[in-house]
């Protein structure tokens, strides 16, 4: 029996938002795979309470270590969270690690947690297409607490900060110096740093470093000065500390009008994603009258200036 034939899309999120895990997988699957029900399913999806929370750094610094330690404290405070880990596709076959399932599996078993492995599937920024719209799944079947883990590649970690309420940096001992961390935007987009695995060798200086290029960022008036939180995330040391610092943030943005600012940002990043999209594929379907612009361009009778407009036009 078919999906349509036993439930409609409507009693599937209501089935979801009743706590039902395969109701909030196919209408999160139905975002992955670009259904025609995608936009039904998000006209029926509430308004949520979450706070989102995204968590980056360089790969290998204990990202999902770190997250599988924050549920836990979470958890304890009777918080529910959803996850969305965003794992590395491969370049040959598309399909991604999904190591994070492995690393989190302590929680398989707690209806008050859901973690979703997506494949970033080349989408560049550390974040897979439908990113969005699955924390918007989420946040809409009444989480608490969403948490976005991102690949971990560099300058193009900055992406996360369109999606985040707070967004958590980590970084380790040994891992690059902080000129380096500078230089790939991280200084920028983090509300609190956490230096990771802090029981090893040059975890202070790493501190000490990421502190001192931080104290030129933030003016003494600045209503928030991002810490910088030594964590054992596999012995679970200091991760009630960088929960509180995360909860510190939140109040702290809500309370200044930032979260109201990045909330806008997120929700104006996502029309505009999906308004491109939308273009896009009309100039795809454009077929032949793009074929013909592009034609005169080759024989020179137009510029491709010209052409795009023309195209446009055509298609407005």
């Amino acid at each position: 029996m078919s999906r349509t034939a036993s439930r409609s899309r409507a009693e599937e999120v209501s089935a979801a938002r009743a706590g039902d895990r395969r109701a909030l997988a196919r209408l999160i699957s139905a975002f992955e795979d670009r259904s025609p029900d995608s936009r039904e399913i998000s006209a029926l999806l509430p308004r949520g309470h979450a706070q989102i929370v995204g968590v980056t750094g360089p790969p290998g610094v204990g990202k999902s270590t770190t997250t599988s330690a924050l549920i836990g404290q979470w958890r304890r405070h009777g918080y529910t969270v959803g996850v969305v880990a965003v794992d590395p596709s491969s370049p040959f076959t598309g399909g991604a690690l999904l190591g994070d399932r492995i690393r989190m599996a302590e929680h398989g078993t707690d209806t008050g947690v859901y973690v979703r492995s997506m494949a970033s599937r080349g989408h560049l920024g550390g974040l897979a297409e439908a990113t969005p719209a699955v924390v918007r799944v989420l946040d809409g079947c009444g989480f608490d607490i969403v948490l976005v883990e991102t690949v971990g590649v560099g300058q193009s970690e900055v992406e996360v900060v369109q999606y985040a309420d707070t967004v958590v940096i980590l970084m380790a001992p040994g891992m690059g110096d902080g000129i380096q961390a500078a230089k790939a935007g991280i200084l920028e987009i983090g509300d609190v740093f956490v230096v990771n695995k802090a029981d090893r060798e040059g975890a202070r200086d790493t501190q000490r470093d990421l502190r001192a290029m931080l104290a030129g960022q933030y003016g003494v008036a600045a209503p928030w000065r991002p810490p910088v939180l030594p964590v054992v995330a596999t012995a679970g040391t200091g991760i009630e500390g960088l929960a509180q610092a995360i909860a510190d943030h939140h109040a702290t943005a809500r309370r200044t009008g930032r979260l109201a600012e990045r909330r806008l940002e997120r929700a104006r990043a996502e029309v505009m994603t999906i308004a491109t999209e939308l273009w896009r594929s009309r100039l795809d379907s454009g077929g032949a009258s793009a074929t013909s612009l592009a034609q005169e361009v080759l024989r020179g009778q137009r510029d491709p200036y010209a052409a795009a407009d023309a195209l446009v036009a055509e298609l407005g």
